[in-house]
């Protein structure tokens, strides 16, 4: 495998370090922005269980910026009210975004639900909803829907719209869409992205991998087998794909080039990247054909 070198798009300034900043969720907008995340230390503590930047925790609900890149250009929000047991930051269509918790709190009829926290352009809450239960993987889509991957507490909990494992829905909280095909019960989600109004989901079973486009316009979802086990990343663009494998907490990814060949995806090439610090679990997101990945406090991206 060749190794290469990629081009840094954002990294943690030694400014924001040496401030008390510490770079937590991130996320790549459908229009392909970088987001970041910052809390101050003094509102974190650290999990012993957990190395990276997913080890920290917010002690308690505090105030943060959000740093969008777009283009080159830097943009810095406040945001207000960030709750302690958040877990995803996604971006929205219109300068939105959310905020995802954990399994937080507890539903009707005894189902646990993942509490989402809807803000304004401008950094304030304005809408509380739902979207099932045990999330593993989200991402937004051009069109305001939000996809979800969900993983076995969900699938196998008393959630209803978490049991196929995928499901779409709007900004109100609504449940849009579900899998009516699949191969077979996803056990769990690996990564998704999106390319146009297509939505790729990385998912696996006690069967094996597999991968699946579902049209946002139509709901026309098809599967494949998943060349790739253990993908923590994917990314599209017509009949190519990349798949990456991380070396846990080591600064290096394995990227595996993937076509479709008689409706197959099928491993073309392998290179494995170093990146400028470790990676670690949710260091990898995809959109349009395009890769970003995490390693420590810098992000690199590369195109299909």
């Amino acid at each position: 495998m060749a190794m290469r070198e990629l081009p840094i798009v954002w990294s943690l300034s030694s400014e924001d370090a040496r401030a008390g900043w510490r770079a937590l969720w991130w996320s790549v907008g459908p229009d392909g922005e970088l987001a970041v995340m910052l809390v101050r230390e003094r509102d974190l503590h650290r999990s012993p269980y957990a190395r990276g930047w997913i080890g920290w925790r917010v002690s308690a609900p505090c105030d943060g910026v959000l740093v969008v890149v777009a283009d080159g250009v830097e943009r810095r929000t406040t945001v207000t009210g960030i709750n302690g047991s958040t877990r995803h930051l996604v971006l929205l269509s219109w300068s939105r975004f959310l905020l995802m918790s954990g399994r937080s709190r507890q539903g009707e009829d005894g189902a646990w639900e993942s509490s989402v926290v809807v803000y304004s352009p401008g950094g304030y809450p304005m809408n509380h909803i739902c979207l099932g239960d045990d999330i593993e993987y989200v991402v937004a889509d051009r069109e305001g829907g939000i996809w979800t991957a969900h993983g076995d507490e969900g699938i196998y909990g008393c959630h209803p719209a978490s049991r196929a494992g995928l499901a779409r829905w709007n900004t109100d909280g609504d449940h849009v869409w579900a899998p009516r095909g699949l191969p077979v019960l996803p056990l769990g989600g690996d990564a998704a992205a999106t390319e146009g109004t297509l939505a790729w989901h990385a998912w696996y079973s006690p069967e094996g991998a597999f991968l699946t486009r579902v049209d946002a316009v139509t709901g026309e979802e098809s599967s494949w087998i998943n060349p790739v086990r253990d993908t923590d990343g994917v990314t599209v663009r017509g009949n190519r794909m990349i798949l990456t494998h991380r070396f846990h907490n080591r600064p290096g990814v394995e990227l595996n080039h993937a076509e479709l060949i008689d409706d197959a995806w099928v491993v073309t090439a392998q290179e494995r990247l170093s990146l400028p610090g470790p990676m670690g679990m949710r260091c990898v997101q995809g959109r349009d054909g395009a890769l970003w990945l995490r390693g420590g406090d810098t992000w690199v991206r590369i195109c299909v």
